[in-house]
């Protein structure tokens, strides 16, 4: 049996860097199938046993890419001698994500060292309760997220970028002006003068690559020391290669030939300072792409009201577990999957669904984490929690889709495999050519010629421009509402030629809207219309809603209503003013013995528009007949139209009848 694990990483920058940490987990035994993320940088694989994941760590750390950790510290109570401790840090260390665990005998304080993502504060803290020593918590709060990295990450290379292009401007200006703006050569040689134009160059530049560009060279260096070169060894090697030229050229200029005395600090500058910004640009798109997640993780709801003993108590969801009888109050936000086990309401599924209208629950009937009930309060007893939910196994499928390799990934990869090593070959076997053809001035014309190789590929447009595309493509499609489920499919969405709307909340406003009211012969319209909203207004069915909304638009005055009993998926009778009302569909008001003969043409005649009829009696007499529909979006007949106007094949899905479906098609 195999474990799916997950870690965030530390380090991965660009393609190269991912087919690097995928080789790392490769040759880790015990590993199964593995994938790298580049948007989540996280590393997702499958083990045969948890206990191998120190070795994985190890080896991760070796490359580079170090896993994320962090450090949980909390005291705890009932330690008594040496067992103790020695007890309760073997039930640590056995909690899955932890790498390490130190208990302190004299001052009763635990230090945990685990995995960012694979535990938290909680589970730790509950396995040293199970172990017979409870734990306090200094604090409740949660770890950073993964979201809040992002950020922080976009900031700090904002800052950079910024910094890097103040300094680099007037290098580029000094150096680069003269092709931009005629006579600038002339005037720097009359005013400051080359040489000082040269020193001012060099201080710059050396501020960007000290600077801001010091992390090409903190990560690309000892990349190049393993021999395992990437993207960020290439920039390292080519804006020091410039910038140390140029100094030669600046202070020791007898070392070349005369011809070849030339300054390179702005390519220094210029290189470094682009490839901030593309990175700058990336974290942004990670930060879109990650926008969906966190929405999704937000609704999941912090508390939990538990049923211990008669009394609720309210606690943290990650105390919930299978098994649990929680209570879910009016409005509030499902805890955890589960099975209603009493009361009626009707809870919002939208996030799941993607209907917008309710649905009713009762006894026995499946409710899931995160969804929203209704007025009504419902008992039920958790099925899955946590990571089990259907919410956690959502959330993880996007993930996974929007950091997924796309098959033009694959090519990059292939790519950027040999990319840096060629390269360098490429400069190796410039700097011989020249040695050897070269003439007197062989070695200031090869270490040029090398230089200009290095300067010219360290951009590496392909390895940036494909993995920030990709995710720049799973953002604003996130952002636009739009989930890929599988991380193929933005590449293959080009060749798509069928397209399927769902109705309710696409094509249409996802609300039922009070559309028609026909009274029968002989009735007060208005009379008959105030006594129906009236006994509405005490349930809650996406139905009596929409009625209730037309009354107010219609400025009804309700009255109160008693005795009200909802029939559920048929109707609801009351009093109100001292008269009987009864609403519902026509086979209901049928049940009740009214003679629905004058208005069952009407009803059937809405049906056939695509409404749903409703029909009221007052006294057992049949009064009107009310016509409510989920009315189009204004925008979706223009949609529809572009779609097929591009030859593409137009479909719509529905759950409701036929007659309904063809209405609103035809529309």
């Amino acid at each position: 049996m195999f474990q799916s694990i997950s870690l965030q990483l530390d380090g991965l920058n660009c393609a190269s860097c991912v087919r690097r940490a995928d080789s790392a987990l490769a040759s880790a035994p015990g590993v199964g199938e593995h994938s790298v993320n580049l948007a989540t940088r996280t590393a997702e694989f499958e083990v045969s046993d948890p206990a191998i994941l120190a070795d994985i760590a190890e080896a991760l750390d070796s490359e580079g890419f170090p896993p994320r950790r962090e450090r949980i510290e909390f005291s705890v109570s009932g330690l008594s001698c040496a067992s103790c401790v020695s007890r309760l840090e073997r039930a640590l260390a056995a909690v899955p994500g932890v790498e390490k665990a130190s208990v302190n005998l004299a001052t009763n304080l635990v230090s945990v060292d685990a995995f960012s993502g694979l535990t938290d504060a909680f589970r730790v803290a509950k396995a040293s309760e199970k172990s017979g020593y409870p734990a306090d918590l200094p604090t409740r709060g949660a770890t950073d997220e993964p979201a809040d990295l992002h950020r922080e990450e976009a900031l700090a290379l904002r800052r950079q970028t910024i910094i890097a292009a103040v300094l680099t401007a007037p290098v580029f200006v000094l150096e680069m002006g003269s092709h931009l703006i005629p006579g600038m050569h002339h005037l720097i040689a009359q005013t400051i003068g080359h040489q000082a134009s040269w020193m001012i160059q060099f201080v710059l530049s050396t501020l960007v690559l000290a600077g801001p560009g010091r992390q090409f060279f903190e990560k690309g260096v000892p990349a190049l020391l393993r021999r395992t070169p990437d993207m960020n060894s290439l920039v390292a090697m080519g804006t020091f290669a410039a910038w140390s030229y140029s100094v030669v050229a600046l202070f020791l200029p007898g070392l070349l030939p005369e011809g070849a005395r030339a300054v390179y600090f702005e390519a220094a500058a210029v290189v470094a300072t682009l490839i901030l910004l593309g990175r700058t640009l990336e974290a942004r798109a990670k930060g879109r792409t990650g926008a969906a997640i966190r929405e999704l993780i937000g609704l999941q709801p912090d508390t939990a009201w538990i049923n211990r003993d008669g009394d609720l108590v309210e606690v943290p969801v990650s105390d919930v577990s299978a098994g649990d009888i929680l209570v879910a109050k009016p409005g509030s936000r499902i805890a955890a999957d589960g099975v209603v086990a009493g009361g009626e309401s009707y809870v919002h599924e939208a996030m799941i669904t993607g209907e917008p209208v309710p649905v009713a629950k009762r006894s026995g009937e499946p409710i899931i984490g995160g969804t929203v009930n209704g007025s009504g309060m419902l008992t039920y007893e958790v099925t899955a929690s946590g990571a089990d939910s259907t919410l956690a196994q959502i959330i993880r499928m996007v993930q996974s889709a929007q950091g997924a390799k796309l098959p033009i990934q694959s090519t990059v990869d292939r790519v950027t495999a040999i990319f840096v090593p060629l390269v360098l070959l490429i400069a190796a076997l410039t700097v011989a050519a020249w040695l050897l053809i070269g003439g007197p001035d062989a070695v200031a014309n090869a270490l040029v010629a090398g230089v200009s190789v290095l300067i010219i590929a360290c951009p590496c447009a392909m390895g940036l421009a494909t993995p920030t595309s990709i995710m720049v493509g799973t953002g604003r499609a996130a952002e636009l509402g739009v989930l890929f489920r599988r991380g193929d499919a933005l590449q293959r969405l080009e060749e798509a030629r069928f397209i399927a709307f769902d109705k309710t909340g696409t094509l249409t406003k996802g609300r039922p809207v009070l559309t028609d009211i026909r009274a029968a012969p002989g009735t007060d319209k208005a009379r008959a219309f105030k006594l129906v909203a009236s006994a509405e207004q005490m349930s809650e069915h996406p139905l009596s809603k929409a009625i209730l909304e037309g009354a107010r638009a219609a400025g009804v005055e309700l009255s109160g209503a008693d005795q009200v009993q909802a029939v559920p998926g048929k109707g609801l009778r009351a009093m109100v003013r001292g008269e009987q009302v009864l609403v519902g569909s026509l086979s209901y008001l049928k049940e009740c013995g009214v003679d629905v003969g004058p208005l069952e043409a009407t009803a059937q005649s809405f049906a056939d528009a695509g409404r749903t009829p409703i029909l009221a009696a007052i006294d057992g007499t049949v009064a009107l007949a009310l016509g409510i529909s989920d009315p189009l979006k204004p925008e979706a007949g223009t949609v529809v139209a572009a779609l097929e106007k591009q030859r593409l094949n137009v479909a719509m899905i529905s759950g409701d009848s036929t007659r309904t479906a063809g209405a609103v098609s035809a529309a």
